[in-house]
């Protein structure tokens, strides 16, 4: 569970409750006319306009549009998480019709694997996970149900107001059989936080799940730290600790668990083997926790939404139910401020390395105020607009001139705009650790396609991870892709801590990239990079009898491009000098080798 500190040495200068309601997340969202540019023949879309007026504001121009082979090369890893096979990156280079881009878009788009790659970004904020964490890491053995259901969602383009309201209420949403199924395990993601199931004290344990629960909502849908309420009024957002009782009332009267008795069982439907998930429970408001401590009840707090977003005057939520289906229909209302601006945001951060507001998780007052907010206005009620489609949204980001921009830094531009928040030219960032491990074994011709089912083998549901030596004996050497390897709490994949994945207690819209020494050693010592250089190698090999068709295809197959005179050379004289290995492959595994442990294999570009 989290830490509950009561902040009570913090200043704050006047009372955020009286003032705050003008803050910008918490303003309707505008309707902005597209702004005039002096260079008009620069945007494809919309938003290349929005961009290009704060550029010319600085007197500054954006970058010439990059190469169709980084084009490939960055649209693959960025909507499928795979980099693009030699064929296709030759086939799309010398299309010359103007539709090609278009029309690659769209067959990426259509992948299964996008599901799999934008459902990945979607559990990490749901902090989706394979163990419990905390006191008893035991298995969630039937998680797996979920993170299924995300990938199907994604790739059907459910619309993202419904995917929320499946989410918070899915179990409350009349459909037949086949469809309750699919919903009943969509409210998995209430149940996917970490719980101390050994808590002695049951109310304890009850309060501090639904506080788990209230603040994922808050920060994955809205953006605002609801959690920070349980003890006083919010000391710096206009939340009060009445607006968090009344919202954990809604999550009081859910049954999540299937009793808090030590240990305790969270709530399993006895459909379909068992999807964590919620049913409605016994319906009642709750009382306000003084200091939050469950054995100070004071009065007792209606269940309703937060004022400063919702009024004073709201529609009583019905007695017979918890309300979270109210809840869900608020939240996904054309008109509330938040949850569109929020999800274009994390959209774009995902596609640029940053999003226009920089804490994705965080639209409060303590968080960044958007680089571009007549920008995200724009793309918050063409989200809507276009019936909540991500694809659609994906759409209109990928077409623009502003994403099909190359990365060369401009001097002038790079002191004026050090860190490019006006996108003066594309940034190129790190991929993440699963689309690293990914394009390792993709490349080496090891990747396993199937799609779906359980990760965890060798624990049954709720059974302990680790044994009685306090040993994991999960592995990780399974050849498929990284969506589906375990997520263990308390002790992640060693490959994804060393890459900056999230720790899965707390959800996440975001994630460093840090630069350390291990990395280099990986590149250096990993047997999955020694692995898939020695399957390149091989290959190449069998392929090709000459070394200039074997280096051209080892370019293609790791950075999407032929190699340059320069690196004809030096690979050539680093293939002379292993001969006196006397092992061809193994000469060979060595170059493949050095050619995957350079930058450009790991970054977009």
């Amino acid at each position: 569970m989290r830490t509950f500190l009561c902040l009570a040495l913090i200043v704050v200068p006047s009372s955020a409750l009286a003032e705050t309601p003008t803050h910008w997340a918490f303003r309707p969202v505008a309707d902005t006319p597209t702004p005039a540019v002096r260079d008009k023949a620069w945007s494809r879309t919309t938003i290349d306009r929005f961009l290009l007026a704060a550029l010319e504001a600085k007197d500054l121009r954006p970058s010439p549009e990059a190469d169709r082979r980084t084009l490939i090369r960055r649209l693959a890893l960025d909507l499928v998480g795979l980099p693009p096979t030699p064929a296709e990156v030759e086939a799309f280079a010398t299309d010359p019709s103007p539709a090609a881009y278009d029309a690659l878009v769209e067959t990426l788009l259509a992948s299964p694997r996008y599901g799999e790659r934008w459902g990945r970004h979607w559990l990490d904020v749901a902090r989706y996970a394979d163990s419990n964490g905390l006191d008893e890491n035991v298995a969630h053995g039937n998680a797996y149900k979920y993170r299924d259901y995300v990938v199907r969602s994604f790739n059907a383009d459910m619309p993202f107001d419904r995917f929320l309201v499946e989410q918070l209420a899915g179990d409350l949403i009349e459909s037949d059989m086949l469809s309750w199924t699919e919903r009943i395990t969509a409210t998995g993601f209430l149940s996917l936080g970490p719980k101390v199931l050994a808590e002695p004290d049951e109310l304890k344990m009850e309060m501090d799940i639904i506080d788990e629960q209230v603040d994922t909502v808050g920060r994955a849908v809205m953006g605002l730290t609801l959690g920070c309420a349980r003890c006083h009024d919010h000391k710096f957002d206009p939340v009060s600790q009445e607006d968090y009782y009344a919202l954990a009332g809604m999550f009081r009267s859910t049954r999540t668990m299937e009793q808090h008795k030590a240990v305790a069982k969270w709530l399993e439907y006895p459909n379909d083997g068992g999807i964590m998930a919620v049913m409605d429970g016994k319906i009642a408001d709750t009382p306000l926790l003084r200091r939050g401590d469950h054995l100070k009840p004071d009065k007792t707090i209606p269940r309703r939404f937060p004022t400063v977003l919702a009024g004073d005057n709201q529609t009583p939520i019905p007695t017979t139910r918890s309300g979270r289906r109210e809840l869900a229909r608020w939240l996904t209302k054309p008109d509330h401020p938040l949850t569109a601006r929020v999800m274009v945001n994390r959209v774009w951060r995902w596609h640029f390395g940053t999003g226009l507001v920089r804490s994705a998780d965080n639209f409060g007052l303590l968080g960044e105020s958007p680089s571009h907010p007549e920008l995200l206005d724009h793309l918050a009620r063409q989200f809507v607009e276009s019936k909540w489609s991500v694809k659609d949204l994906h759409r209109g980001i990928v077409r623009s001139a502003a994403y099909r921009q190359s990365s060369v830094n401009d001097g002038r531009a790079a002191t004026i705009d050090a860190d490019n928040r006006l996108l003066s030219r594309f940034p190129t960032r790190r991929v993440e650790a699963e689309v690293l491990r990914d394009s390792l074994l993709a490349i080496g011709g090891q990747l396993d396609g199937r799609v779906g089912g359980p990760s965890l083998e060798h624990v049954k549901n709720r059974g302990y991870l680790f044994d009685h030596t306090s040993k994991d004996l999960t592995k990780y050497d399974s050849p498929r892709r990284s969506l589906y390897l375990p997520v263990v709490r308390n002790h992640l994949y060693d490959v994804f801590s060393l890459f900056d994945c999230t720790d899965a207690a707390v959800i996440s819209g975001d994630r460093a990239t840090t630069t350390v020494a291990t990395q280099a050693l990986f590149w250096m010592n990993a047997d999955l990079v020694a692995a898939a250089a020695d399957s390149l190698a091989a290959r190449i090999l069998r392929e090709y009898a000459d070394n200039g068709g074997r280096l051209r295809e080892l370019y293609l197959t790791a950075y999407g491009r032929p190699p340059t005179p320069r690196e004809v050379e030096r690979c050539t004289d680093a293939i002379r000098k292993f001969d006196a290995i006397k092992d061809e492959r193994r000469a060979w595994a060595l170059l493949c080798h050095a050619i995957l442990a350079g930058n450009e294999f790991v970054y977009v570009p």
